[in-house]
């Protein structure tokens, strides 16, 4: 009984030491706060100290406790305790949880937790895809872009004649495109003039411009209406199917085109329906001894109708068939020679339109064209018609445009019933850097008379843009421009050469 007495009484002695030994140390993390506890009685454990500073308040210091007391009276600090603002908090949500060490994955997660944040300053931002284009003005719901260029201009050729002479001039070129910045419909407009001044050479006193302005309205129940309105000015050149003999000047050309449309989609169909007026004015011819010579006999307005229909295949394609029926209109009965030149139009053609976002859109077709004049004594035109408005771009940054069209040219020559006029251009676009640009034009224009004769026109352009920053840049350009024809005197060649500069908005 003895020996079971002893040995009772050296474990109740054991056991409290061994359980106030385990106890001791880290006891662990809690709500972001390190609670130390000192190794040995009456040693203060050192000041937490947070991760990010600001993390706490400065006044939320740790209080420091006698840990020799955990079993028995309440636990006193060794110093006057410091009121904290989140002591009180902490103590009624976890009155009596424990605190105990965590662990390492438990570490590991809190750090990552409280890993700060980059600052907005130091974030890699993305580049502007093309941080030299034009930022434009709004006015409105509209966008402004406008644009000037100044330079000088050597030509071979001044007014692209067989007996044209070189010359030295002075180009002025204003442009300003606009676009709409509506959620529902589209408006835009383009407009530029160009102005011509010899300084040295041949005597050149000219201006060309065109302003085109267009506006798409998205209806109710698939229904679009498109309404454009265009006008161009310019001096005809001295290779002009209509020839004046002895003039100074060529007569100046006005033309104006309107056209207004609508279209509806049932099912995959396109339905279309377009009314056209075009209208051609000239000016007097000046004559080199002085005075004028009348072209108001060559002064016609053309009304048009065309239909379309189409079948979208899927919505990158859709092959298409129009016709189109319409009259010319000469605002005298009779020319200077007596022949009553109205026409009646009639044309039909088929094609396809493809719509592959970015890369590829536009349109191209092929098809017939007629004239038939009141005059019986005139001729029909008539021969092949082609159209094409296509954009490509095989690569960020580069662009490559189709265009083709064929005019009905009239004449005021006794007996000719005028010419077809076939042309085409590609043009190739290329940002080689940010602030290099680059472009590439070849053009080609076939003439066939009525009765016989053509004249075949081929041209090349070589430009290139150099922006100094946002605003100015400093342009070049090279052409060379060549007419060969069948028929006598009308062969001539055009070299020219462009230095400027660009400022744009």
């Amino acid at each position: 009984m003895l020996y079971l007495g002893c040995a009772a009484g050296a474990l109740l002695c054991v056991v409290p030491a061994i359980a106030q030994e385990s106890l001791r140390g880290t006891l662990g993390t809690l709500d972001n706060r390190t609670v130390a506890q000192a190794e040995d009685p009456g040693i203060p454990s050192p000041d937490y100290t947070p991760i990010s500073p600001g993390a706490l308040p400065d006044d939320a210091l740790v209080i420091e406790y006698d840990d020799s007391q955990l079993f028995g009276e309440e636990t006193q600090p060794i110093e006057p305790p410091v009121q904290r603002r989140r002591e009180q908090e902490i103590q009624d949500e976890f009155p009596t949880r424990a605190l105990r060490a965590g662990t390492v994955e438990e570490a590991e997660l809190s750090r990552r937790q409280n890993t700060r944040v980059p600052a907005i300053e130091g974030q890699d931002f993305r580049r502007e895809e093309n941080p030299y284009a034009p930022l434009g003005l709004r006015v409105g719901t509209f966008v402004l872009r406008p644009s000037v260029e100044q330079g000088l201009t050597w030509t071979s050729n001044a007014n692209d004649s067989p007996e044209g002479g070189e010359a030295l001039l002075s180009e002025t070129t204003l442009r300003l495109r606009a676009a709409s910045d509506w959620s529902l419909h589209r408006a835009n407009l383009d407009a530029s003039t160009t102005i011509r001044r010899s300084l040295s050479g041949e005597d050149v006193k000219e201006a060309e411009g065109d302003i085109n302005a267009n506006l798409e309205l998205d209806l109710a129940n698939r229904l679009t209406g498109r309404a454009s309105l265009g006008y161009s000015f310019g001096r005809e050149s001295a290779s002009s199917p209509v020839s004046i003999p002895g003039v100074e000047e060529q007569p100046l050309r006005h033309t104006i085109v309107g056209t207004l449309g609508i279209e509806k989609g049932v099912g995959p169909l396109r339905l279309r329906a377009t009314g056209e007026v075009s209208r051609n004015q000239y000016g007097d011819a000046e004559l080199v001894g002085g005075g004028t010579l009348s072209q108001s006999d060559r002064n016609s307005t053309l009304a048009l109708v065309r239909l379309r229909g189409g079948y979208e295949i899927s919505p990158a394609l859709m092959p298409f068939i129009e016709v189109e029926a319409g009259r010319r209109f000469y605002d005298e009965e009779r020319d200077s020679a007596g022949y009553a030149r109205s026409a009646n139009r009639l044309g039909a053609r088929a094609g396809v339109a493809i719509d592959l976002t970015e890369k590829l859109s536009g349109e191209i077709s092929a098809g017939w064209i007629s004239e038939d004049f009141e005059d019986d004594r005139l001729q029909s035109i008539s021969g092949p018609s082609l159209a094409a408005s296509l954009e490509w771009s095989p690569m960020r940054g580069t662009i490559v445009a189709l265009n083709a069209a064929t005019y009905v040219e009239g004449s005021t020559s006794p007996g000719s019933s005028g010419s077809l006029l076939h042309t085409g251009a590609l043009r190739l676009e290329r940002q080689m850097r940010s602030n290099l640009t680059g472009s590439l034009a070849f053009g080609a224009s076939y003439r066939d008379y009525e009765g016989g004769g053509h004249d075949l026109v081929l041209s090349g352009e070589a430009a290139l843009t150099w922006w100094l920053n946002r605003y100015v840049g400093l342009t070049g350009r090279a052409r060379h421009e060549r007419q060969t024809s069948n028929l006598p005197g009308r062969d001539y060649e055009t070299n020219s050469v462009f230095m400027g500069m660009t400022i744009q908005r």
